[in-house]
């Protein structure tokens, strides 16, 4: 027999369901995602750290689980929120229910409840800290959602970095470019994106000074998604300058945010973020719109790009800036995720452009 569980916001609101997965207790910023299928990328996301994860899509589980679709080494979201899962999955790749893959990395999770109605709740109030729990009752729930840590007051880029260099070769289509990647908790399919176009990517920490970067004689520089407010990054953004000029550099969505900031730009939190895989963004060059993956909870505030910086992308649903291009420097920064897992891949094209940047470099430095 299923055991009770609750999400209980910060607001006081309360959500009986059933517990799946671990049972305990874990706390977060509580997010909804739209997107229809990807759930075992989406939980593996480091994007998604510290954070309660709402799928609005009811049937969760259906496919399983895999070998091959982990985005890091191990969950990264604190708790899974869904409207039923699945325990008998089919699939040829299935390897685990959902449960037992929440069971076995103590994860938890609860179940039986109107997804759809918190996503619309989190619509009008906005993004709230919740507490999941098998535990507690509401009482003690909301009492501990009062003493936990704010999402936007944590460092979480620190939790999920890389600790140590790795480095991730192509094929047999080595185009010889070397790409170094700064990790603010990169998904693997962006080295996977690298790669398939030719490129050997090394991954560094977050820590690494600019020196270090250049010691790797790198041909461009990518600066990764990861989670959290780019408020906290006030150092990468230092590393960050005294790249730009120096080598061509390539930004998804935290790094792009950090990008901005390094050129005298402001970010602002998003009232309830953009967590899907059916964003329209339009590319301001060509008029062409984009359907793209998102998952982030902060934005550039456009008007507060300095001269030399130009808005490349918009997003048609909210007007928020989707990319920029510097008239000076080799840049190319983008705000949503051009490796597309799970969601579409209309803009892998980007790191094609990234390779042709970093080519062009390479011409310009034999002149």
């Amino acid at each position: 027999m299923s055991k009770k569980a609750y999400l209980v916001l910060e607001d006081g609101t309360v959500y009986q369901g059933e517990s799946f997965g671990a049972e305990g207790t874990t706390f977060g910023e509580v997010v909804f995602d739209t997107s229809m299928t990807g759930y075992q990328e989406m939980l593996t996301d480091p994007s998604f750290a510290g954070q309660l994860l709402t799928l609005t899509y009811p049937l969760v589980g259906n496919y399983g689980m895999n070998e091959v679709d982990d985005e890091s080494a191990h969950v990264q979201a604190r708790g899974l929120i869904v409207r039923e899962h699945c325990l008998a999955p089919s699939h040829y790749q299935s390897v685990e229910t959902l449960h037992d893959y929440l069971q076995r990395q103590g994860i938890p999770g609860i179940t039986a409840l109107d997804t759809r109605a918190i996503t619309r709740h989190l619509r009008s109030t906005g993004v709230l800290m919740g507490v999941l729990t098998s535990e507690m009752t509401p009482e003690e729930a909301l009492n501990e959602v009062h003493r936990v840590p704010a999402y936007g007051g944590q460092n979480l880029v620190a939790e999920v970095s890389t600790t140590t260099n790795c480095t991730y070769k192509p094929g047999d289509n080595d185009n010889g470019l070397h790409v170094v990647l700064i990790d603010f908790g990169v998904k693997r399919s962006i080295m996977r994106n690298l790669n398939r176009v030719g490129c050997r990517v090394t991954v560094v920490p977050v820590s690494s000074t600019a020196e270090q970067v250049m010691a790797l004689n790198p041909d461009g520089v990518l600066l990764s998604p990861g989670p959290g407010d780019p408020v906290h990054l006030g150092s990468i953004e230092d590393i960050t300058r005294q790249l730009l000029g120096r080598v061509p550099i390539m930004a998804i969505c935290l790094g792009h945010q950090v990008v901005a900031r390094a050129l005298g730009a402001n970010t602002f939190k998003l009232k309830f973020g953009h967590h899907g895989g059916n964003h329209p963004v339009r590319d301001i060059a060509t008029g062409r719109v984009h359907i793209t993956t998102q998952n982030h909870g902060y934005a550039i505030d456009g008007d507060s790009l300095p001269d030399g910086i130009e808005i490349s992308h918009v997003n048609l649903n909210d007007g928020t800036v989707e990319g920029l291009r510097h008239k000076d420097y080799s840049l190319l920064s983008i705000q949503y995720h051009a490796e597309g897992t799970p969601g579409p891949q209309d803009s892998q094209y980007l790191f094609l452009q990234f390779v042709d940047m970093m080519r062009s470099n390479q011409v310009a430095e034999t002149r």
